[in-house]
């Protein structure tokens, strides 16, 4: 399910943030609000030192020049606030940028090689003037000179939710280091790649949609999308099933198979590497954050080339099954008068536009479902009714949605789905008691950057199960915001594990007259232009 209080920290207006997390806030995560303090005190740093006529013993020769992105003689891109730290390494070097409070992300240029057994990545370097942290050579003590031999090593978790610390316990921590170039004698490549690595992990929340996809799939577009698939994705705490399931996905962005990192034991080596991923927001993409200004309706693009040729062998297999049918019994007239009828029908129903209902079984369940859905075909929907579970194959659920005119579901996890919607289509969200903020958030906000029109039908007291449990004037019913000040295992318990919707067929038939007028009309404004 998806963790509401968890993202509070950042979200404006939100009352659960504590005081700690509101403090980390205001002294600046981000590099627009960290690098003019940084520049003020080195200021103030630089105007101590001119007062003692020794600027040059203040900083080494080359330090100013790289403090101010200022490197072979031009400014970096670095200088820019709305550019990435990290933008551009030298060569030989490790760079962290860990200004996120939702992800930490380092970039390895050079000689990369993995080593799985110690959950470590090496950088062999002979960069000593330049380097982050020069290496000192020692006595000729073995002792010492293993010691001296690691010249920087940084920690990772490359999982995007680095402010939650249960979640973080389950990945795996990768060791970054950088050494000396001789001492890779000992630590030979096995297996030598042309292009770069993106090591990630499938552990955290993996197995929910909505993580699956905020924290994974979505991170993994945007870091990976601009090498256009010349990439090696090394995957830490591998699970088969994630693969099995998103693999298509990960075919479109990479031309190589992915590397189960703990389970591959060769030495692979890399010309580089970037460790952990970037995340934007819930479900989305910012595009002035992307090379060419990508958006989230570039990504439903990529979706459509990793999940059609699946498709369009589903739909083989289904041709060729109705052509054994048929070719065991009588070979009907195609002239006839059953067939014409039968066309006639099928004809009609793909004009419909067509409703697609994400079911929930347990909680949060539509109750009166089946009287919804004849109310939807009264109106002159082709309704289909989607009970997806975890095994259940994206390609199938793809099919439904993509060709879908409208989506109706209970918030939930499962409501990540919009994203397989075609933009300009209908989503229609029901929101449950106590809900909203989450609803709105997690996916109403993003249906509208994926283009698509968007109807949030908040219930009623009375259309929850809630109403037959509480009193009236309960604070359940009637003031939500109070139970959640109660905190996250209480609001989830009441409103998230038992409560289930009961439709206002009255009521919700509005929001379903306004969506079949649109789509209506959509369908035939499009009919007669292909005409």
């Amino acid at each position: 399910m998806v963790q509401y209080q968890r993202y509070n920290p950042w979200k404006k207006g939100v009352e659960y943030a504590t005081e700690e997390e509101e403090s980390q806030n205001s002294l600046g995560f981000n590099k627009i609000t960290t690098r003019p303090r940084f520049l003020h005190l080195l200021f103030l740093f630089l105007f101590s030192c001119s007062l003692l006529l020794v600027p040059q013993s203040c900083f080494p020769s080359n330090f100013l020049l790289y403090s101010f992105g200022y490197e072979n003689g031009t400014l970096s891109a670095e200088m820019h606030v709305n550019t990435p730290i990290c933008s551009s390494i030298s060569n030989g070097t490790i760079c962290c940028d860990r200004s996120s409070i939702r992800f930490d992300i380092c970039f390895m240029k050079g000689d990369v090689r993995t080593h799985s057994l110690s959950s470590s990545i090496y950088l062999y370097t002979s960069r000593n003037s330049n380097a982050l942290v020069d290496y000192v050579p020692g006595p000729n003590d073995e002792e010492e000179e293993n010691k001296e031999e690691e010249i920087q090593h940084e920690k990772i978790k490359p999982y995007s939710r680095k402010w939650e610390n249960s979640t973080m316990d389950t990945v795996s921590e990768l060791h970054l280091i950088s050494k000396r170039k001789d001492s890779g004698a000992r630590h030979q490549c096995d297996v030598k790649h042309g292009v770069p690595a993106v090591f990630f992990s499938t552990e955290g929340f993996t197995g929910n949609a909505f993580h699956d996809f905020n924290d994974v799939i979505l991170p993994l577009y945007i870091t990976s999308q601009h090498f256009n698939k010349r990439v090696v994705f090394v995957i830490a705490d591998y699970h088969d099933w994630w693969y099995s399931k998103f693999g298509d996905i990960l075919t479109v962005l990479s031309d190589y198979p992915p590397l189960d990192f703990s389970g591959d034991n060769p030495t692979h080596c890399f010309p580089e590497a970037i460790v952990g991923l970037r995340i934007h927001d819930e479900l989305t993409v910012d595009p002035s954050l992307m090379e060419g200004g990508k958006s989230i309706k570039d990504f439903h693009d990529l979706l459509d080339r990793a999940y059609w040729p699946r498709i369009n062998g589903l739909i083989k297999e289904e041709e060729e099954r109705e052509a054994r049918r048929n070719s065991k019994g009588k070979h009907p007239s195609p002239r006839s008068s059953e067939n014409k009828a039968k066309r006639k029908q099928k004809w009609d129903l793909i004009k419909k536009p067509k409703l697609a209902i994400m079911s929930r079984k347990g909680s949060r369940a539509i109750t009166n479902e089946d009287l919804l859905v004849k109310m939807a075909e009264q109106i002159g929907f082709e309704v289909e009714v989607l009970r997806p579970d975890r095994t259940t194959e994206l390609a199938k659920i793809y099919r439904v949605l993509n060709s879908s005119d409208v989506l109706v579901g209970v918030h939930g996890a499962a409501m990540t789905h919009l994203l397989f919607v075609r933009p300009s289509k209908v989503f229609i969200q029901v929101i449950p008691l106590g809900t909203e903020w989450a609803a709105e958030t997690y996916y109403g906000e993003p249906a509208v950057k994926l283009g698509l029109n968007y109807i949030g039908y908040k219930i009623l007291p009375r259309e929850s199960s809630l109403y037959d449990e509480y009193e009236k004037d309960d604070p359940v019913l009637n003031d939500p915001n109070s139970v959640h000040k109660k905190g996250w295992e209480f609001t989830k318990k009441v409103y998230l594990d038992h409560q289930n919707v009961r439709l206002n067929l009255e009521r919700f038939r509005k929001r379903l007259v306004q969506a079949y007028d649109y789509s209506f009309a959509k369908k035939n404004q499009h009919d007669n232009h292909q005409s």
